[in-house]
């Protein structure tokens, strides 16, 4: 439905999507957050701090799962690239994969505490769960996410309305985020408070909260599927019957200088904030709440209030300056916010004031909303210039390979938290760690995500892609294969 174009052939051109699409298709972001990101957000916590195995092994137990999605995700978006059906390419994984992720989730916490203590290789059976257990079920998360996402950049070639359903998608995001702040709360109900002990069983908690969070998960992709169509199957993919290569698939995306950039930058933001998850966690329990972990685990929870809170004031108002000075721009911006809130953590996280550290939390959201939505928007613009210059729809491709490089950077991150508390000599069985501990935590929390913002931002300064560039491009290719 694209308005009126005449006039001046260098008029902006629109292509507006109805409002309810949005809002639906933003649905999808629950099944990536609760599928892909839950399980590393409470790692540390449920099989560091509640079974004992050593934080640098969940560390490497989630780093390792990156080698595996190495795999998977250029396949999935090779299949969805090249799938051709009466419902499309992408919906019909959104459909099976959206309902078997939300099925299989629990299995990812169906273990029995006595195993700690049993030993394969030397190492803890739960070790080896771990990466049994995700090897088996992200494959699942992968065959929706991959779709889900490549479906959002193929929604308009409007430069604007782009930045518009990211921003629906992103403010969406900072909801069910929520929900992965939630989990350690969830655990402290009485339900799961072991009688005559101030102790809880955290594992049970996470099977039942796993549980609930699998059905929605299962719903979201049945709505998508119905509600949400793709605009670019019937006009140009199914008239296209070569298959696309997997390697020379992956190949000509790698060879996409602006998508080179664009992922170098999503990369080092990805690796140096990701230790917020891990780190910032064991500053709040083991500095300000003074190694009270249940009180620690209630003001993670308010931090991620706080976090969903910044990303919600964050993306409209960086959605409004990528409309006037440029997405680039607005993401150095973000980048700036996020340079302030990750650095300000060592006078904000204190003991002395217990709440100032939300404020904290509120400036990481704002700027990871933000940066995220504007990734999203600009990407979407790099496969228009990608199709110019190769003259194929290779949403999956970009889509897995791009999402490879971010997951792999959030898993070295929390590798990296595994070492530095290891390194720090932090024993999870003391409620008081040493103050050469706390030191460590607290540096590098506020040091290292800056260093992974620095290179975000000289990173998406290079991307050459304005608005009047992108949208020169999309005439270019309106008049090569005609409108969608």
């Amino acid at each position: 439905m694209q308005e009126a174009n005449t006039g001046t052939e260098k008029k902006t051109l629109r292509d507006r999507i109805p409002r309810p699409t949005k809002l639906v298709y933003s649905l999808g972001t629950a099944v990536d957050m609760w599928g892909l990101w839950l399980y590393p957000s409470v790692a540390f916590a449920v099989f560091n701090m509640y079974l004992g195995v050593e934080p640098w092994l969940v560390g490497l137990a989630i780093t390792l799962i990156r080698i595996w999605d190495a795999i998977i995700d250029p396949i999935m978006g090779w299949l969805s690239d090249n799938l051709r059906s009466r419902y499309g390419r992408r919906r019909p994984f959104i459909l099976i994969a959206g309902i078997l992720s939300g099925l299989f989730l629990p299995i990812l916490f169906l273990i029995s505490p006595s195993w700690v203590n049993m030993k394969f290789l030397g190492i803890s059976v739960v070790f080896w769960y771990m990466i049994a257990s995700t090897m088996f079920y992200y494959p699942m998360v992968s065959a929706f996410t991959v779709p889900y996402y490549s479906l959002g950049t193929e929604m308009t070639p409007d430069y604007e309305e782009r930045t518009s359903i990211m921003s629906y998608r992103s403010m969406t995001q900072k909801v069910s985020e929520l929900g992965n702040f939630y989990a350690l709360r969830f655990t402290n109900l009485a339900w799961f408070l072991v009688p005559g002990t101030a102790q809880k069983n955290t594992l049970l908690g996470m099977q039942v909260y796993t549980a609930i969070l699998g059905i929605v998960m299962a719903v979201i992709g049945i709505i998508i599927f119905f509600r949400v169509k793709e605009r670019y199957y019937e006009k140009i993919v199914v008239k296209v019957t070569k298959k696309i290569s997997i390697m020379s698939g992956l190949w000509e995306t790698l060879k996409c200088k602006p998508f080179r950039q664009i992922v170098v930058m999503g990369g080092a933001f990805t690796l140096g904030t990701s230790m917020v998850g891990s780190l910032g966690y064991y500053a709040t329990v083991f500095y300000v709440a003074g190694g009270d972990r249940i009180l620690g685990d209630n003001w993670q929870f308010w931090m991620g209030i706080a976090f969903m809170i910044g990303g919600l004031i964050g993306v409209p108002v960086h959605a409004a300056l990528a409309h006037r000075i440029g997405k680039r721009e607005a993401a150095v911006i973000a980048c700036l916010i996020g340079i302030v809130g990750y650095g300000g953590s060592w006078f904000l996280y204190t003991p002395a004031i217990i709440w100032l550290q939300t404020i904290s939390s509120g400036l990481m959201g704002m700027a990871a909303a933000s940066l995220w939505m504007l990734h999203s928007a600009i990407g979407a613009d790099i496969m228009d210039y990608d199709e110019l210059n190769t003259g194929m729809r290779r949403e999956g491709s970009f889509t897995a390979c791009g999402s490879y490089i971010l997951k792999l950077g959030n898993s070295l991150g929390y590798y990296f938290s595994g070492l530095i508390l290891t390194w720090s000599g932090f024993t999870w069985s003391l409620k008081v760690q040493s103050p050469e501990t706390i030191f460590w935590i607290r540096s590098s929390l506020a040091s290292l995500p800056i260093a992974g913002l620095i290179v975000a931002i000289i990173f998406v300064l290079r991307v050459p892609l304005t608005k009047q560039k992108s949208e020169e491009i999309r005439r270019q290719l309106e008049a090569r294969r005609g409108t969608v």
